[in-house]
């Protein structure tokens, strides 16, 4: 398992590469380049500047996170075969620079939601919730939600000058139901994943967050069986997942360490963070550790040791403790903290057994 921590570049992210560099056993980093426009091909050079400059700080650049895809290919108009081929060229570029997995998402219009950024927890602490009477109305209801609270940042997808493009995008997507989204995103796996087979980069779609649909828009990756559909689109190992314990445990039906054994080999890459239940399926973020939220950290790291797991994980959403501020959810202080818990429940498992072989695949197109 290699430990990593996101980063959203020298311009964007108050957090340094040297500070990054002292949390203990925190190896890599996960980048973008995050100004480049959705669709466009990501430039070799730019690549190789932002590989520089993280390896120059003593760590390693191997998972992007992300490379977006157009809404062209979402809604499958015609346009899309020139943005998948943006696409294919911005994988070749990635892997000339060592690039081993992709993270990405098929949630349309909008990225993962939230309704609060500035939860306050009994401790003085905040962090991210969501509350679901918050988004049945007008999308820009959650502008005015989060924006005393934000600190001058946004959820990813509600940047203003993208705002306006907004109502014409919920027109574009009143044809697409769930079925033909799913045959968009197999339209686009089949593209893709054979270049990817090709030069060794693993493609790992996130899952929907919340995995619900919201706004009356479809989602794909919800639970068990849109996983395994989305296997069925191109069985290939480099067709694989982004396991985010977040999202997929904050429905209660999700048995998430049984979905890691299940699914195992499809796991290139980890987002390790836990949630903490309210009322009626409304939740709140919160410290990694089993004890402050509902997801039991123990047995989710324990899924992983069973199915060994050698790909990547990255804490994720931490509070804003100790008077830090900044991007919400992705302060330094407590994604650290749970880079050493989690470290900590892996080197307990790690000792206190043999490693076991990984387990073939339980969920092949046979099934």
């Amino acid at each position: 398992m290699q430990m990593t921590f996101r980063w959203y570049g020298s311009n964007d992210d108050k957090i340094k590469l040297s500070e990054i560099r002292q949390i203990p056993g925190c190896k890599g980093i996960v980048g973008a380049l995050f100004d480049i426009p959705v669709g466009e091909v990501w430039p070799k050079e730019r690549i190789a500047a932002l590989k520089m400059q993280v390896e120059d700080a003593g760590l390693k650049l191997e998972v992007i996170e992300s490379v977006n895809i157009h809404d062209d290919i979402k809604i499958g108009l015609p346009s899309r075969d020139k943005y998948i081929e943006n696409y294919i060229q911005t994988i070749r570029n990635l892997a000339e620079y060592g690039i081993k997995v992709i993270c990405y998402n098929f949630m349309p219009i909008f990225d993962w939601v939230r309704t609060d950024l500035a939860y306050e927890l009994p401790d003085g602490s905040t962090d991210l919730a969501f509350e679901h009477k918050k988004v049945e109305g007008d999308p820009s209801d959650i502008i005015k939600s989060v924006e005393d609270s934000s600190n001058g940042y946004v959820l990813p997808g509600w940047e203003p000058e993208r705002l306006a493009q907004v109502k014409q995008l919920f027109k574009d997507y009143s044809g697409v139901d769930e079925e033909k989204l799913a045959a968009n995103m197999e339209y686009f796996l089949q593209a893709i994943i054979p270049v990817c087979e090709q030069v060794g980069i693993k493609m790992a779609i996130h899952p929907d967050d919340p995995p619900r649909p919201l706004f009356g828009l479809p989602r794909l990756f919800k639970n068990r069986e849109d996983m395994l559909r989305i296997v069925k689109m191109y069985d290939s190992p480099y067709n694989g997942f982004t396991f985010c314990t977040g999202s997929l445990g904050e429905n209660p039906k999700n048995d998430v360490p049984a979905l890691i054994r299940e699914f195992g080999d499809k796991i290139p890459f980890v987002h390790a963070r836990n949630i903490k239940f309210l009322t009626d399926g409304d939740f709140h973020e919160s410290a990694h550790l089993s004890s402050e939220g509902s997801l039991d950290m123990y047995e989710i790291m324990k899924a992983l040791h069973d199915v060994g797991f050698d790909g990547y994980m990255r804490p994720d959403h931490g509070r804003m403790i100790w008077g830090e501020t900044g991007r919400p959810g992705y302060g330094l202080y407590d994604r650290a903290l749970g880079i050493t818990y989690l470290n900590g429940l892996w080197e307990a498992l790690e000792k206190g057994s043999d490693k076991p072989n990984k387990p073939s695949a339980v969920h092949s197109s046979a099934q």
